[in-house]
């Protein structure tokens, strides 16, 4: 799961360098924190948290498949 974020969110960034991906994996959850540039805030959350949204949506469906919850949280 964090590969994936983590390839995104370099993917949508003017800094790729700066991206930071933070997974804490419990028995059936995993946190994963995103963590850009701010001046990138904007890039990864998108015109009315589309962009957020579709991450997350991505993870959740990867995370099925491992009978796994998923939450995503971008944090500054």
């Amino acid at each position: 799961m964090r590969e994936l974020v983590e390839k995104i969110a370099k993917s949508l960034v003017d800094n790729p360098d700066e991206v930071v991906v933070k997974e804490t994996e419990g028995t059936h959850s995993i946190i994963i924190e995103l963590k850009v540039a701010q001046e990138d805030m904007g890039k990864v959350i998108g015109k009315q948290g589309r962009i957020a949204k579709a991450i997350r949506t991505l993870v959740k469906s990867a995370a099925i498949r491992q009978n796994k919850q998923v939450s995503v949280e971008i944090v500054q």
